[in-house]
């Protein structure tokens, strides 16, 4: 995958970024949401599809991009297609950091070093070239202000904002509220993004749907899952009581 083009959890990343404050918004369903944002973006590129509410590894072979590739190993060693519910439930260690330092070598943005009450100490990130911010904003307002289907990405990222609770952020007020029911309504447009917007959401909301079928599961590599700031594979009792207690 060339680096031409960016990736759909780099850009609800900075969607995400408030120009103001430096500090992202919503930042504990962001976590689940980027993760999602992993899952589409594989899924783009070929390499997973979706399998009922689960998801399957259809290609191994490596995107090119570190992270994507990490969760991609890790989803191909599971052996059998993964509930997205589960796979997104899982703990959250470090990936927005890690896409936040991987834009910051990119140079779409900086680290502000600061301290909170003096004491503590904080680090802000500000865009370095707002017209990349601009854009992405601006293919959402698109798909929300003329009704035309947009293409899968846009979508995607469209249903990934919605289910992260970006609405209020990118469009706040009594005067925003038509474009969040709008942004909502785009979940419809694609397959993957939709389940794993609703997979972000049923996180957030403590659901654990039964699973359509039994999974065959294989020991996974914990280590190497919470290195990778992916989600180690959760008991089948009892996860989703976890993750609505984080």
């Amino acid at each position: 995958m060339g680096k031409s083009r960016r990736t759909i959890p780099e850009e609800l990343l900075l969607l995400a970024l408030d120009p103001t404050t430096g500090t992202t918004a919503q930042p504990q369903s962001l976590d689940l949401g980027l993760a999602g944002a992993q899952l589409v973006e594989l899924a783009l590129a070929g390499r997973i599809a979706p399998d009922g509410d689960r998801i399957a590894v259809v290609l191994a072979r490596p995107t090119g991009d570190p992270t994507l590739d990490s969760a991609l190993e890790l989803l191909r060693r599971r052996g059998s297609p993964v509930r997205a519910v589960h796979w997104i439930g899982g703990p959250r260690l470090g990936l927005r950091q890690t896409y936040l330092a991987h834009l910051e070598r990119c140079g779409m943005v900086h680290a502000v070093p600061g301290q909170m009450c003096g004491v503590l100490p904080t680090t802000r990130y500000q865009a370095t070239d707002t017209a990349i911010s601009r854009e992405i904003r601006a293919r959402l307002d698109s798909a929300i202000r003329t009704g035309v289907p947009p293409d899968p990405r846009t979508a995607a990222l469209a249903a990934l904002a919605h289910a992260v609770g970006l609405g209020k952020h990118l469009y706040p007020g009594n005067e925003g509220r038509s474009s969040r029911s709008r942004l909502r309504d785009l979940i419809r447009h694609d397959p993957m993004g939709g389940l794993v917007a609703h997979a972000v959401m049923d996180v957030q909301n403590g659901v654990a749907a039964q699973p359509r079928r039994a999974p065959a599961r294989q020991p996974a590599t914990r280590g190497a899952e919470r290195a990778a700031g992916v989600p180690a594979q959760p008991s089948r009792r009892g996860s989703m009581a976890r993750v609505g207690a984080r």
